[in-house]
């Protein structure tokens, strides 16, 4: 009964934040307004509560400028996590823009929509992204390709990390930071979420994003570490393959300090 309460007055709850904020964020990407960028920050500081999410950041993100997060990624939740912290855009798979409301979210955080399958592509892609660098916008790599079960991160793929020698070789920045991000839920009801609970949250790419969505705002009341790591500056002579591999050491690093609850 309390977990249907909860389903209820969090599904009224966003409804009213999506009715209140939507047209609003509409009107401020079309006229290409700077509030574009604070507004979905706002959106989603109500949501990560709708949804009962305490987040406990760990370090700071980088101020240097451009800049490239390199995080893992098990839940649909790390978008409203990660974006009620920062101003951030994010670098998704092509499939999530035609996704019904949740595609339209994407694109009014202005997204960067990349076809992975499609090699031929990669440059055209990686020159979007790099574009939005150069201009100061902070984007966010999910280097893992895809969704994991939360308890380890898999292999980070290399071709998006093209993108910042991209944004040096094409437009006038001379470097590019690269920051490690880690995500971990760690706790459900105050209690540790252990292995066989972080099922509650991840989300892996054969589970339909709807009873995801549906099971976690029934359950409510989650901790997520947040880590932020040791940025690297890269130039034109930066090697994207090492660089895939050190960030992906980092940020298994730092997921495993926090699973195992280190501070």
């Amino acid at each position: 009964m309390i977990a249907h309460l909860r389903l209820i007055l969090a599904a009224a709850g966003f409804a009213l934040i999506t009715i209140i904020l939507l047209p609003v964020q509409l009107l401020f990407v079309k006229t290409g307004w700077s509030l574009q960028k604070k507004l979905p920050v706002l959106f989603h500081k109500v949501v990560r509560h709708l949804l009962g999410i305490r987040i406990h950041v760990h370090g700071k993100m980088a101020q240097n400028r451009p800049l490239l997060l390199a995080a893992n990624h098990s839940s649909w939740a790390d978008i409203v996590v990660l974006s009620a912290i920062a101003e951030v855009s994010f670098i998704a798979k092509s499939q999530v823009a035609t996704w019904p409301l949740f595609g339209l979210f994407a694109k009014l955080q202005r997204s960067v929509f990349v076809e992975r399958e499609k090699r031929g592509k990669t440059h055209d892609q990686a020159s979007e992204i790099a574009t939005r660098l150069a201009d100061g916008d902070v984007m966010v790599l999910f280097a893992e390709g895809t969704t994991s079960d939360g308890n380890r991160i898999l292999p980070f793929k290399t071709s998006l990390f093209g993108a910042a020698q991209v944004a040096i070789r094409e437009t006038s920045v001379e470097t590019v930071t690269i920051q490690p991000v880690a995500i971990a839920y760690t706790r459900v009801h105050g209690l540790p979420m252990g292995r066989f609970h972080r099922p509650i949250i991840a989300w892996p790419g054969d589970v339909e994003l709807g009873p995801s969505l549906i099971g976690m705002l029934k359950e409510g009341a989650y901790d997520v570490d947040v880590r932020f790591g040791e940025p690297v500056v890269i130039d034109s002579k930066s090697d994207r393959k090492a660089l895939a591999r050190l960030m992906e050491e980092k940020v298994r690093a730092m997921m495993q300090r926090s699973l195992q609850d280190r501070d």
